[in-house]
């Protein structure tokens, strides 16, 4: 950071609860994020990895029908459903807000 640059804090949402604007929330509206939904988790080691051919099963650590976990920029934020969107693709629809444990500053 150059030294003639000030970090400030964004304002507090007026009331507790109360959701901020579309207005107020503009100068984030660009600023890319990485979205992630993760059917489940396994893990193997290295040399179970490389014996894996083509149509090998991999178990994972969820059952059918469980829902899914949605991570922005690595944050858990949401679980959802997976849904087909046309003939070929996939999409997820959140079902469940996450809220996250914040520490106090």
């Amino acid at each position: 950071m150059s030294p003639d640059m000030e970090l400030t804090e964004l304002p507090e949402s007026g009331d507790a609860g109360t959701p901020r604007t579309a207005r107020e929330l503009e100068a984030v509206y660009d600023i890319p994020v990485t979205v992630s939904a993760v059917l489940g988790k396994s893990t193997m080691q290295v040399s179970q990895l490389l014996k894996l051919g083509r149509g090998a099963v991999v178990e994972l650590d969820r059952k059918l029908g469980e829902a899914i976990d949605i991570y922005v920029n690595n944050r858990l934020v949401a679980r959802g459903e997976v849904v087909m969107v046309d003939d070929t693709r996939l999409g997820v629809t959140m079902t469940e807000i996450v809220k996250a444990d914040r520490a106090p500053s």
